[in-house]
């Protein structure tokens, strides 16, 4: 009972993020999950509650939403998430994925920190730049679902409008999430706790993300990046240290 409750308030605080940020249920829920579930039920989880999150996003702002430039850097997300099916199938149940998984997340913190601290050059504005993110965040996203921070460093960039950036961030995830549950649907990677976990985890979600999005503008996103990135940087170091 306690751990149903655990995960519900993990996947409930995550989805608040996600709504008044963009970003951070995966950064979030997969620093805390995997003391719970196997590494690979976390990150499935997490996967395709993301999809449940980010239409409800999509939906609000699909006026917003700019189909053509998302072609490209989806193109290469999409080739990453093939790439990481098979990584997450071969090494999902390992220790050492966990202790990995531990230095990405400190690691996106301190990315997500120096970009903010050096800001963003015009430079990557060029084609090559959303085929690399894509392909980095699609492997990244895929293996540890916690690629959200290059997209979001793309979006920012592409956008100076708030609800463009937001728009086009969630209907991204959609899209690669979505993916990426068929390719493990269809390798039948998905168990009967599974669904249980995923219709605990729909209620907190969507109730988290509504409660989110109230906030979105009238809440300082420094402080809910602030406040997530000392969780986020904190559940790194316990996996790293005690899994």
């Amino acid at each position: 009972m306690w751990e149903l409750i655990f995960v519900f308030a993990i996947l409930f605080v995550g989805s608040f993020i996600q709504g008044a940020s963009g970003f951070g249920f995966g950064l979030f829920s997969m620093g805390l999950l995997p003391i719970l579930l196997t590494f690979k039920d976390s990150t499935l989880l997490v996967l395709a509650l993301t999809i449940l999150i980010s239409l409800h996003v999509a939906v609000k702002f699909r006026k917003s939403i700019r189909g053509k430039d998302l072609l490209l850097i989806l193109s290469f997300a999409l080739a990453g998430r093939v790439l990481s099916f098979f990584i997450l199938n071969f090494y999902g149940e390992t220790e050492a994925m966990q202790k990995l998984l531990g230095l990405v997340l400190m690691g996106m913190v301190i990315y997500l920190y120096m970009s903010e601290k050096n800001g963003y050059a015009r430079s990557f504005e060029k084609p090559v730049f959303p085929m690399l993110i894509g392909l980095i965040g699609g492997m990244i996203g895929g293996i540890f679902a916690v690629g959200g921070p290059f997209f979001v460093f793309y979006f920012l960039m592409r956008y100076k409008e708030k609800e463009s950036y937001h728009a086009n961030l969630q209907a991204s995830f959609v899209i690669m999430n979505s993916f990426t549950i068929l390719l493990h649907g269809i390798h039948g990677d998905f168990t009967d706790s599974f669904v249980l976990y995923f219709l605990l985890g729909a209620v907190a979600v969507l109730a988290g993300v509504h409660a989110g999005l109230k906030w979105f503008e009238r809440l300082p996103h420094t402080r809910i990046k602030n406040v997530a990135s000392f969780i986020v940087f904190a559940a790194g170091m316990n996996l790293l240290i005690f899994s």
